[in-house]
């Protein structure tokens, strides 16, 4: 297992960012925290299995129109294994901007979920007819 602590400068402490950097973390299956820190940078800490780290960090350099990044320290280390899931860690005085990341993500989740729904509805149209033509041939049995 390997750690990797970042330290991420430019426009990174709006909810959009830590959102986008909780996903990855999620979708790669690791353990992690990011966090706003009091001189402006995000600080991330993302553990998981060998090769997983190394990608995460540069999945973390995110390009678009709300996030700029202007650098990234690393260093990579031997994993402590005391972290959970990947999560933003709450900031009392920007509770706002908590609530605004877990909206932004909550979108993005109901947003996959309509997509997994549009792509079963059509497979399912698909298969409908084929299931009619195997019955109909007695290839399935007709309680099915």
């Amino acid at each position: 297992m390997k750690r990797l602590t970042a330290y991420v400068s430019g426009l990174v402490q709006k909810p959009e960012y830590q959102a986008e950097v909780v996903k990855i973390g999620w979708v790669l299956k690791l353990d992690g925290t990011v966090e706003n820190l009091d001189d402006g940078r995000v600080k991330i800490i993302a553990e998981g299995d060998e090769d997983k780290p190394k990608f995460f960090e540069g999945a973390i350099d995110i390009k678009s129109a709300l996030m700029q990044i202007s650098s990234i320290e690393k260093q990579f280390s031997h994993a402590a294994g005391e972290l959970p899931k990947f999560y933003m860690v709450p900031v009392l005085e920007g509770v706002d901007l908590q609530w605004d990341a877990i909206e932004f993500l909550m979108k993005e989740l109901l947003a996959a979920f309509d997509n997994m729904n549009e792509n079963l509805s059509s497979k399912t149209d698909k298969m409908v007819p084929k299931w009619d033509e195997m019955r109909d041939n007695n290839v399935l049995p007709a309680n099915i």
